[in-house]
């Protein structure tokens, strides 16, 4: 995998993971946490825990694949990310106004960007 693509994978299992990792086991948000957050490779994993680096890969994969299901089916962080497109939008728009109009435009996007 390219470094590009890899980087793609991590920012997209850290975003599921903000949204669904409080619904995965505790040695599923441990590995995770491991290795797409903290940068472990998977023989410093396995020497942590005392099992085989075959066995660090096979917990992460499913979680992942848990965590992409748990997304398919409630698509949070998909909305998530067209909010927040929606609102990036809006704001360019309101830099367009009058002046005399753009404060209180600014405030409606301000609540609607911090209401999540």
């Amino acid at each position: 995998m390219d470094g590009e693509k890899a980087l793609e994978k991590t920012n997209r299992i850290n975003a599921l993971f903000d949204f669904y990792g409080p619904l995965l086991t505790d040695k599923q948000q441990t590995f995770l946490k491991c290795y797409f957050h903290d940068d472990y490779t998977l023989g410093e994993i396995a020497a942590d825990f005392q099992i085989s680096r075959q066995a660090v890969y096979e917990h992460l994969k499913r979680a992942e694949q848990v965590l992409e299901d748990y997304e398919s089916k409630l698509q949070l962080a998909d909305r998530h990310g067209r909010l927040h497109a929606g609102i990036d939008l809006l704001e360019s728009q309101i830099a367009g106004l009058p002046e005399q109009w753009r404060q209180t435009f600014a405030e409606t996007a301000a609540k609607l960007r911090s209401s999540e």
